[in-house]
């Protein structure tokens, strides 16, 4: 499979010049390549997975600026991590990072590790993330395999196979190590990527304004389109829920909302959020009972707004201890999270009264809505905090 044109010595100098000065010349000024620094690489590596360069430009920003070092960082209240995250999505990332930032504390003096087994060993780094942090910091003779570089390696070495398979992946991380040049070795990886970014490109590449483009047989066989093969599609669940906002003095600037931290093994671990229900199946509402910890209504029928409110009223009563009356709103939102599409309808209380349990294994706070800025939310129930106070005439 590595039977190519680069597998002679000369044509891999060659490639190395050609997409080495490509990069001198087009690479972007990001934030993480101005000081290279293998705690710094780390932060971007993480914030880059499955996210945009684009989006992640502000998060990283703010998240150096208030934890310049690691140590910091280990120091910090997870919650004011995850503050620091909203948004980005994927919040398991930002846990891990916390997690691995304690243990570079508590193993290694502070001092993020320079090997490669010993930045493997920590929470939520795999291979190409390790990788990365030492070739990019500090030009160590690692290979990369990660979305940009292969695609690239796959139109590269004309891999007809899912480059997902076992055997592709083994074969491209063969690949990858092969190209790898004895200096600049983080220059390297990182021209690697911006090529698969910018240029090799999943559709329409821009083939015309690519430095390597007489190294590439898909291109000499006009394969693009074939090249890399597609993936099984991931199969999305539909998600139907409710958010109830209870609310304690509505009509005064005081009001106060409800609140819950979501639990462990829960959607959004750690962030807090809105009184949320599952809707059950054949009713206009239906969603997986898995995904809110076990906090779904019964699936008998509902035939209207009013029973959905009143079975919502007793769930509330169930749930946290408080009796309410809940009226639907005109608020219905839309969002997709991994492999869920949440379709969320909002409904909010216009009587609160008794006293919230705090007995249940839950987490509760009431918060203002100043108070609801500060806290680490859930993506949904920032969007549905960022709407109040809701018109209640």
């Amino acid at each position: 499979m590595l039977d190519l044109p680069l597998s002679d010595p000369t044509a891999r100098t060659k490639f190395r010049r050609a997409i080495l000065k490509w990069f001198d010349a087009n690479q972007r000024d990001l934030p993480w390549r101005r000081n290279r620094t293998p705690y710094g690489i780390w932060v971007s590596e993480i914030m880059l997975q499955q996210t945009q360069v684009a989006t992640v430009l502000d998060y990283y920003n703010r998240f150096i600026k208030r934890f310049p070092t690691v140590s910091k960082l280990a120091a910090a209240d997870q919650s004011e991590v995850l503050k620091l995250w909203e948004g980005l999505g994927y919040y398991r990332r930002a846990r891990q990072m916390h997690s691995a930032a304690q243990v570079v504390v508590e193993h290694h003096n502070g001092k993020f590790p320079e090997t490669f087994d010993e930045v493997l060993a920590l929470p939520g780094i795999g291979r190409y993330t390790a990788g990365a942090i030492l070739s990019i910091s500090l030009d160590q003779k690692l290979p990369i395999l990660e979305g940009n570089t292969q695609r690239l390696f796959a139109r590269l070495m004309q891999l007809t196979d899912d480059p997902k398979i076992s055997s592709s992946q083994k074969a491209m991380w063969l690949f990858s190590e092969s190209l790898l040049p004895k200096k600049r070795c983080g220059d390297f990886n990182q021209s690697l990527m911006e090529l698969g970014s910018e240029i090799c490109t999943p559709k329409s590449p821009d083939c015309e304004h690519c430095p390597v483009i007489n190294f590439c047989p898909t291109f000499a066989n006009q394969l693009q389109d074939k090249i890399p093969a597609s993936s099984k599609k991931m199969k999305y669940e539909s998600l139907h829920e409710a958010v109830v906002l209870v609310c304690r003095s509505p009509a005064s600037k005081k009001a106060k909302y409800l609140v819950r931290l979501c639990g462990p093994d829960e959607r959004w671990t750690g962030l807090w959020d809105f009184p949320r229900f599952e809707l059950p199946q054949g009713s206009a509402k239906s969603i997986n009972n898995k995904s809110i910890n076990n906090r779904a209504i019964d699936s008998k029928a509902i035939n209207s707004k009013a029973q959905l409110a009143t079975l919502l009223n007793q769930h509330i009563l169930k749930t946290t201890g408080l009796q309410v009356e809940t009226s639907s709103t005109s608020i219905a939102l839309k969002h997709a999270v991994t492999r869920f599409r949440i379709t969320l309808d909002v409904f909010q209380t216009s009587t609160v009264s008794g006293r919230l349990n705090k007995t249940n294994g839950q987490t509760y706070q009431w918060a203002t809505i100043d108070e609801l800025k500060l806290l680490a939310m859930s993506t949904t129930g920032r969007k549905v905090a960022s709407q109040l106070p809701l018109d209640t005439a």
